[in-house]
């Protein structure tokens, strides 16, 4: 019989080691100081009020910054006046509806969540982890972690335990696949081999901040596609590697001995006949799909290429939502009605209606975003810092390489406490997008930097829900378990991946290679 090791608690730590006491010491601040901040919609709210505040106090004290390019004065305008209560109350229907990625996400998701309730998702994870040879399961399982993007948050929900089940069916530790599960969706969070509705949701606030340099920059929902697809395998190759030497080594991931098999968990790994007929009907519809699409682009007279005959100013491109809402629709109803999963087209509707209730809390925060965003526009502050941010980089000729690190430090500690993606780009890329514009840095670098940054701490930060969630899955397994444990696991790979990703987005950028199209 194995004898278990000593197994750290909520709180605990791993003893021997200091680096990982300091590690613990700051997570579990980092849960004290999150735990105390209030609910996204409601940080944004104060946000709002303290931005009035301060725009008041810099008009008084005359805060202003001067165009480089044509010596125009910016200056910073107070809310607290007739047009900035325009702005605040008698714009709030616009600042919504205006919100860029408030359509394009809520078209996406239409289709999106027809392809979601078919279970097509669930039977790409499932057969990505389950139809390779063992060897090659914990680089499946962090690939079918990149996969699983597409699917958004539904990926933790069937990857998670999936993974499990499957390390436990080819006699390895359970609690190593729901870790290696975990590790490859969040700390990989952006990184893709396809489109995602990160892509659009991201590259929406991206080309709304890049409006105040350049009125007409548009960032496409592809813009990063290549950086994320290169990225997908690197990480995955990463994670599989530090498993593999490192973690699976460690003598703390044996199960409670006295865990008893669910044999109802054992189903979630099956893939019936009919689900595998079902999963070639729709990827055929998915090639048919692109062959049609492509070669509607491919005749310069085409009605969906754009002025000029070009294709990245085509309704294609401006409208990646719709194309994007339209193929998973497709093959999510071809799925489904294959699969039985949608006895008839009419059982779609009702889907979407279900897929769009989890869709309230997004839109709930949309509105606080949005309100928050548009005093922030309208003010000019954003500007200033841009160009004053600008300014400072170019007087102490600081290296493009080198800003672009600084701030992908900043992002990723500020992702410990804040970790919606959307809401922390928000945040940032009406800052940080016009100031490195300014230093002749593209729109998609910024962005692509950003996606990096915020993704690999989501692994290590309890304040993100999925961090609880997979703790639960591991307390499956063994009871005593707690964040210090769950964190113990995740802290070495996440260090890793981040400091390989980095450099290779530092490489991609020297390289002066294109991020996407």
């Amino acid at each position: 019989m194995t004898t278990q090791a000593p197994v750290p608690s909520d709180g605990d730590t791993i003893q021997g080691s200091r680096a990982i006491n300091f590690a613990f010491k700051c997570i579990n601040k980092i849960e004290v100081w999150g735990n105390k901040l209030p609910h996204p919609f409601w940080l944004f709210v104060v946000l709002s009020g303290v931005l009035v505040g301060l725009s008041a106090i810099f008009e008084a004290i005359g805060v202003a910054a001067t165009k480089p390019d044509d010596g125009s004065v910016v200056a910073v305008k107070s809310l607290i006046s007739r047009e900035g209560m325009t702005v605040i109350v008698g714009d709030v229907v616009e600042n919504f509806a205006s919100f860029p990625p408030l359509a394009t996400i809520l078209t996406t998701m239409l289709g999106i969540v027809i392809a979601e309730k078919s279970g097509l998702f669930d039977t790409i994870l499932k057969l990505t982890v389950t139809k390779v040879p063992a060897r090659l399961t914990t680089f499946a399982l962090c690939y079918a972690g990149m996969i699983g993007h597409v699917a958004g948050d539904a990926a933790y929900v069937t990857l998670i335990p999936l993974g499990a089940i499957v390390f436990r069916a080819i006699g390895r530790s359970p609690i190593l696949g729901a870790v290696i599960a975990f590790v490859s969706i969040s700390a990989g969070y952006d990184a893709s081999p396809s489109l995602t509705t990160t892509d659009i949701l991201l590259s929406t606030i991206s080309t709304a901040a890049a409006h105040t340099i350049d009125p007409n920059a548009f960032v496409t929902p592809t813009s990063n596609y290549f950086f994320g697809l290169a990225s997908s395998i690197l990480i995955s190759l990463v994670i599989t590697l530090v498993v593999e030497l490192f973690l699976s080594k460690r003598p703390d991931m044996q199960v409670d001995e006295d865990y008893e098999e669910d044999s109802k968990t054992v189903a979630i790994t099956d893939v019936s006949a009919k689900d595998v007929r079902a999963l070639k009907a729709a990827g055929l519809v998915a090639l048919l799909f692109a062959i049609a699409l492509t070669a509607a682009l491919s005749f310069e007279s085409s009605p969906l290429r754009g002025e000029g005959n070009g294709i990245l100013n085509s309704p294609v491109m401006t409208g990646m939502a719709g194309v994007i809402g339209l193929f998973f629709s497709l093959v999510g109803v071809t799925y489904g009605l294959v699969s039985g999963s949608y006895k008839k087209v009419g059982d779609v509707l009702p889907a979407m209606v279900e897929g769009f209730r989890s869709m309230a809390p997004i839109l709930v925060l949309f509105f606080a975003i949005s309100q928050f965003l548009a005093y922030f526009k309208w003010t000019g502050i954003g500007q200033v810092m841009a160009i004053s941010g600008a300014t400072w980089f170019k007087e102490i000729n600081a290296p493009g390489w080198a800003i672009l690190l600084g701030i992908a430090i900043l992002i990723s500690v500020m992702n410990m406490v804040l970790t919606s993606g959307s809401a922390m780009w928000a945040l940032a890329a009406p800052v940080f997008i016009p100031m490195l514009m300014l230093l002749g840095i593209e729109p998609e670098t910024t962005q692509a930097m950003y996606r990096v940054a915020d993704s690999v701490t989501n692994c290590v930060t309890p304040m993100s829900p999925y961090f609880v969630m997979a703790l639960g899955f591991i307390q499956q397994y063994r009871k005593s378990a707690g964040i210090g444990t769950l964190a113990s696991f995740t802290l070495p790979l996440a260090g890793i991946v981040w400091i390989v990703w980095i450099s290779f987005f530092l490489l991609w950028y020297l390289l002066g290679l294109p991020f996407g199209f």
